[in-house]
């Protein structure tokens, strides 16, 4: 593969030659990792930046629905809106359905808008390891806003915070036990608390569940990245599009504060550092797949079986024949 010309047409906006690139990343072989970083290296180098939004929410919340009126508003403002939605993988097959493209029929034949659907696989939060790479790859492509949809909601889901700008929980509302959302590991991620569906017969309901969740948001401790009035939460309604302007004007006016006060520079910095030591960690882990290490693992995964040694001692062997 030519990387020089992929990086050429990578930065004039070749949408053909960007989703090439992400398959590229996406890739687990040595030489295709190689190339990837390679290609990372090149593109680094223009210097371009989008406003990443990280999107969670349980699913049937109405994310795709939500993305995809919001990223119609987007284009009808001239922006570029890129969107990497991470799909389940099946525990049992492995396989995704990837979706999302059908789910957001409208805003995929939209020519200012990108969507590029991923598998989990294995991997915690939802978020595919490399859809940070294809994050960095729709920035040098030129998009404006990169919106990263995850699978759902959960302690781990918080990974999608440390390749973000703004970090989005969409919730329904009558979803039971409100108090639920004051779970510390994702509400303290969150920016932007928005309550979908408030439309019809469920608008009273939203605007009481909005109440809340405005409430226990004031429980929480005051972020430094945080303005006044800052983490909110508020209705919107992504069928009858309504209240997502509101919405677009409060993240931009979060994000401005954040690059005045130079929080939104030292959080890039930090997610930086972050994705090197995930980076190291994943490559240790990588290294127990080769050569004599997963036979003697096999043999030390059979004594522990049989009682014949503790997980702790077979763990401190293991680690011994390593070093």
């Amino acid at each position: 593969m030519d990387i020089a010309d992929l990086r050429d047409r990578i930065l004039k906006q070749d949408r053909r030659a960007l989703a090439r690139a992400i398959t590229l990343v996406e890739s687990a072989r040595p030489d295709h990792r190689a190339q990837a970083t390679a290609l990372l290296d090149e593109l680094s180098k223009a210097g371009r930046q989008s406003l990443r939004i990280g999107l969670s929410g349980t699913p049937g919340v109405g994310k795709s629905t939500f993305i995809e009126s919001f990223g119609k508003m987007l284009t009808a403002q001239g922006l570029r809106v890129a969107v990497l939605a991470v799909d389940p993988s099946s525990a049992r097959s492995g396989g995704s359905i990837l979706g999302d493209k059908t789910r957001m029929e409208r805003l995929s034949r939209d020519r200012n808008a990108f969507i590029r659907p991923s598998p989990s696989q294995t991997h915690l939060g939802g978020v595919a390891r490399r859809t940070r790479e294809a994050v960095a790859l729709c920035e040098a492509a030129g998009f404006d806003v990169v919106l990263i949809e995850t699978v759902g909601v959960g302690q781990s889901e918080t990974v999608v915070a440390e390749m973000s700008d703004l970090f989005l929980l969409l919730l329904a509302p009558a979803g039971g036990d409100e108090l639920q959302g004051v779970k510390r590991g994702i509400m303290e991620m969150a920016d932007v608390i928005l309550v979908n569906k408030a439309d019809g017969d469920l608008k009273a309901t939203a605007m009481r569940t909005c109440a809340d969740y405005s409430g226990a948001l004031r429980l929480l401790r005051k972020r430094p990245q945080d303005p006044d009035g800052f983490p909110k939460a508020m209705t919107v309604s992504a069928l009858q599009e309504d209240g997502l302007s509101k919405a677009w004007e409060e993240m931009i006016t979060l994000t401005n504060w954040r690059k005045e006060e130079g929080h939104w520079a030292y959080r890039r910095a930090t997610q930086a550092q972050f994705w090197f030591h995930e980076e190291v960690r994943q490559g240790l882990l990588a290294r127990l797949q080769q050569g004599q290490v997963p036979h003697h693992m096999a043999k030390l995964d059979g004594k522990v079986a049989s009682g014949d040694m503790t997980p702790g001692q077979a763990a401190k062997e293991m680690l011994d024949h390593l070093s």
